[in-house]
């Protein structure tokens, strides 16, 4: 009797459609709509990925490309209107409801996507983050039907590439990552300076850099790192194809160090060098000369359709100051409107608020703090709003102010982009464009490395992210930050140097000119190693010369003798470390080097020698500073010429 009831319960089950369904996947950023299905859908070698539109096709091959990488699966792409097995069909289809941005994706016998351009990239980051691993190496999807699109328009993040030198190569895996998130927005910030009070208070000696190639202002690149205008371009259209928009921004009349150090007479004397002194005459044309410069001819610089003028923390000491300033304002944005091309400026006509017009219709604004542009007033006054609030949404790595890293768990319960600092708008009100956070390496010399942003950025990035696509959350913040752990960069992106836990590498001897697969290990790890500073055979004397790297990778060296001390040491991004040790002819010990996001450690033989540690400084008039002493730890490559004998490597990834 039990068996023919069992039997009898399967039966409605299969009849009715009682079976349990599927739960909401887990997405950055959420999905809007998910009606589950029953059961999973395996991806295997014999699934295509068809495509039965052209316009299609980038997004068929991006998936296919990246699910390669994430799953090992090659799938076949191609044109085709007809799915058979389990395949993935990407349909053309405008959608009034769900927008250019959105999309609905139904997986059943086959996976159907439907959407346009835009919309079929973010379908295939939701198709890549919801594959999961099943036995016999393949990988299923839920079944279910998806229909999603963005609460706000604009989503993504500025980056401050003025203060310190961001790499394209950084910026371009970023982009990757920006779009696996759906984030569409990155500003770079092309120049900027630092503050005088670290410099003897001399604006002569004071950091401050331009990073894009001119042709037009001989030296007026920065030196220590800067961008081709053909390399700009390309990054721009690259970015594009993956739904990023690059906008670039130039920063005046404030900020304009790096452009009164190379024309002097342009900077003001009585509000500081960093500021032009916007009575003379010569301050527009060499502003309208720059912006010609990259956006003239068939094939402009700045590609994209938006372009950031600046125009934030300029004095309000007189109101002819303040109307000088909304002149020069108004004049930026005629000149990059007369290029096609939509003005974006930082909100300040609360601070510079008097009679001179300042244009308002498409002019998108970036409102980053209520005094200096009140949200009701812009908002009244119509302005398209960005919302940017630096109490909360503003990181500058190790500068004690701001944020070192977002407060995550508030701004996942608390922010969307209808709040502009202490001011809350309806949600998705119209004027609201979206949100966006920031970072700012404001403090020059505080040895932050690439790695360090990185590390701050991911974790902002993906709150934010989820809070401009789905305003409304759909999990607790406990239960979302547990499971965004799991969720990384983008397939083939690893910046982070995450392994899972245990030993990463592990090799009897390293010999030199030696290389290995992993690259670099992030943080936390422990790396050990024997090493024999016995004379041998074939590899000269005993001492290591100057300058010997036992490992080195793109970004960093791990030096057995530093180029300066002959010491245990490292170097990334232009900072070189030591530790008080040295390696002595002759003897034998064991080294392990610890790391974390905040601290380098070494030890030698089991006992803890130093700890690299943030390093307090003072600058003139006692202005203090930590700078950062981290290490994402090299190992692709050893110098030829190690003379040392170096056993037992064992690379370990802690929790």
């Amino acid at each position: 009797m039990k068996k023919i009831l069992l039997l009898l319960v399967a039966v409605l089950y299969a009849v009715t459609g009682y079976a349990e369904t599927n739960p909401r996947p887990f997405t950055i950023p959420a999905i809007h709509e998910w009606k589950g299905g029953v059961g999973q859908l395996a991806l295997t070698a014999d699934s295509r990925i068809l495509y039965a539109d052209a316009r299609l096709r980038p997004a068929a091959e991006l998936l296919a490309r990246d699910l390669q990488t994430l799953t090992g699966l090659t799938l076949t792409v191609a044109e085709g209107r007809k799915a058979a097995g389990a395949d993935i069909l990407f349909c053309y289809r405008q959608q009034k409801r769900w927008g250019a941005e959105g999309y609905t994706i139904d997986i059943n016998k086959c996976v159907r996507v439907e959407a346009v351009e835009r919309g079929a990239l973010h379908a295939a980051q939701t198709l890549l983050q919801m594959a999961q691993p099943a036995a016999g190496g393949m990988y299923h999807l839920p079944q279910g039907r998806i229909g999603d699109c963005p609460d706000y328009a604009l989503r993504g993040l500025v980056m401050d590439c003025g203060r310190k030198y961001i790499p394209l190569d950084y910026l371009r895996r970023l982009v990757r990552t920006m779009a696996y998130y759906k984030m569409n927005c990155l500003e770079v910030h092309l120049n900027d300076n630092g503050f005088p009070a670290y410099f003897h208070e001399n604006w002569d000696e004071t950091y401050a850099a331009f990073r894009l190639e001119s042709t037009q202002f001989p030296g007026l690149t920065a030196e220590d790192g800067s961008y081709t205008k053909a390399e700009f371009r390309q990054f721009i259209l690259d970015a594009a194809a993956l739904g990023v928009e690059i906008i670039p921004e130039i920063d005046a009349p404030a900020h304009s160090l790096a452009f009164t150090h190379y024309r002097p007479e342009l900077g003001s004397q009585e509000f500081g060098m960093d500021h032009f002194d916007l009575s003379n005459p010569a301050v527009l044309p060499f502003m309208d000369s720059l912006y010609a410069e990259y956006l003239t001819g068939p094939e402009p610089v700045f590609a994209g359709p938006r372009v950031h003028i600046g125009t934030d923390e300029y004095s309000n000491k007189r109101q002819e100051t303040v109307e000088q300033f909304r002149a020069f304002t108004a004049h930026l944005i005629h000149t990059v409107e007369g290029y096609g091309k939509q003005a974006v400026l930082w909100g300040a006509l609360t601070h510079a608020k008097g009679e001179t017009p300042v244009k308002v219709k498409d002019v998108l604004m970036f409102d980053w703090y209520n005094g200096y542009a009140e949200p009701d007033s812009m908002h009244a006054l119509g302005y398209q709003l960005v919302s940017i609030p630096d109490g909360l949404t503003y990181i500058v790595p190790a500068a004690g102010y701001y944020y070192d890293y977002l407060n995550v768990p508030n701004l996942y319960r608390s922010w969307t982009p209808a709040v502009i600092g202490d001011k809350r708008f309806p949600e998705r009100d119209p004027q609201i464009e979206g949100g966006m956070f920031a970072v700012w390496n404001d403090i020059i010399g505080n040895g932050i490395a690439v790695a360090d942003i990185h590390h701050r950025l991911m974790p902002a990035l993906q709150v934010i992210a989820e809070k401009t696509w789905a305003a409304d959350t759909v999990r607790t913040c406990d239960e979302w930050l547990r499971l965004a752990a799991t969720i990384g960069e983008a397939p083939g992106v690893n910046d982070l140097g995450r392994y899972p836990a245990g030993i990463v590498v592990e090799a009897a001897t390293v010999e030199p000119a030696s290389t290995r697969a992993i690259p670099f290990i992030g943080w936390p790890y422990r790396v050990s190693f024997d090493i024999d500073t016995s004379p041998l055979p074939n590899r000269g004397g005993a001492a290591e010369s100057r300058g010997t790297a036992l490992f080195r990778s793109r970004d960093a060296e791990f030096y057995l003798s530093d180029p300066v001390t002959g010491r245990l040491g490292f170097v990334r991004d232009g900072y070189l470390f030591t530790f008080r040790h040295a390696l002595k002819p002759g003897t034998h010990e064991h080294i392990a080097i610890e790391g974390d996001h905040r601290e380098t450690r070494l030890y030698v033989n089991g006992r803890l020698m130093e700890t690299l540690g943030p390093d307090v400084r003072l600058m003139p008039r006692n202005k203090p500073f930590k700078q950062v002493r981290t290490l994402q730890f090299p190992l692709q490559r050893t110098d030829a010429t190690l003379r040392s004998r170096v056993t037992n490597l064992r690379v370990e990834s802690l929790k």
